[in-house]
C-alpha cells in the first residue's frame, strides 16, 4: 500500500536534539502513523516556550512532553494539518525515568502526537486502549518496545 503524501516542516527552536533526532528518523516515525495525506509541522521547544503553550491553550501552566495542535479535526478533510510541539526538557527528563533511549522515547511521542492530528485522543477509557494499542503496534513495526511496559 502507498505511504500517503506528506508535506513535513521540522522546526528545532531548541536545537539539543537535531544532531540525534534527524529529519529522516521523524519523517520515518510520522509516515508509519499517517493514514491520510498531510501537511505537519515538527517542532522542538525548551521548557520556556513548551509552558507558554501549554499555559495559553490549555490552561494548563507547565511544559509537557507533546502537545499537538491539530488544524482539520473535520473528517471530511482531504489533508490532516497540524502543528506537534515537543519540549526537549520534558522529553529528555521522561526517557531517563522511564528507562528508554530519547530516540526511543521520541518515536513514540511523535506517533503519539500524529494519531492526535488525525483525531485520535485518549479522553475516555475506550478511547485510550484504541490509541494505546495502535501506537504499541505502529511502535513495534518501527522495531521499538511497547511504550507502555515499565522497565
Amino acid at each position: 500500500m502507498p505511504k500517503p503524501k506528506l508535506t513535513l516542516s521540522v522546526q528545532y527552536a531548541d536545537d539539543r536534539l537535531k544532531e540525534t533526532i534527524t529529519r529522516p528518523m521523524l519523517r520515518r516515525w510520522v509516515q508509519a502513523a499517517l493514514f491520510a495525506p498531510a501537511e505537519l509541522t515538527l517542532r522542538f521547544v525548551g521548557s520556556e516556550e513548551g509552558r507558554e503553550l501549554n499555559r495559553d491553550y490549555r490552561g494548563k501552566d507547565y511544559a509537557t512532553n507533546v502537545l499537538t495542535f491539530a488544524y482539520t479535526e473535520d473528517e471530511d478533510a482531504e489533508v490532516t494539518q497540524a502543528d506537534i510541539i515537543f519540549c526537549t526538557d520534558v522529553l529528555e527528563k521522561e526517557a531517563a525515568e522511564q528507562n528508554k533511549s530519547v530516540e526511543e522515547h521520541t518515536a513514540h511521542l511523535v506517533v503519539h502526537g500524529v494519531l492526535h492530528a488525525q483525531g485520535y485522543d485518549h479522553e475516555d477509557e475506550e478511547d485510550a486502549v484504541e490509541m494505546e494499542s495502535l501506537e504499541t503496534e505502529l511502535l513495534g513495526e518501527l522495531g521499538y518496545a511497547d511504550p507502555y511496559v515499565r522497565r
